[in-house]
């Protein structure tokens, strides 16, 4: 049974730095293409962003292009995210996910996810 464990949440002052981790386990890493969320206190899950099987191609939402950046690591079955220039509209649980899609957008294409990490961006 594929599982996936966030790691890297915390507080973090407005305009710092923060790196996520997942690792999957129980599962062939480089069959997924791994995607990040996020929920906001009162909002729906939104996407963050996505990076596909071999890591050569990545897609992001409009309100964290150029300050977010997803990598992956194949051999060590870990996948990024790393935060620049956080803003305090960036608190959130932050959760990974993996889809056997493409390049998947959506939240319904994502079959696997982690039980998320908290980030708070403080003002």
């Amino acid at each position: 049974q594929v599982q996936l464990v966030e790691s890297g949440g915390g507080l973090v002052q407005a305009g710092g730095s923060r790196r996520l981790s997942c690792a999957l386990s129980g599962g062939t890493f480089a069959n997924y293409a791994m995607g990040w969320f996020r929920q906001a206190p009162g909002k729906e899950r939104e996407f963050v962003g996505v990076i596909i099987w071999s890591g050569h191609s990545t897609r992001y939402a409009d309100s964290v292009r150029d300050r977010f950046a997803i990598s992956r690591d194949n051999r060590k079955n870990t996948v990024y995210l790393q935060m620049d220039s956080l803003e305090v509209e960036d608190t959130a649980v932050y959760y990974c996910a993996a889809a056997t899609q493409v390049l998947p957008l959506e939240q319904k294409e994502y079959r696997y996810w982690g039980q998320g990490t908290q980030v708070t961006v403080s003002s």
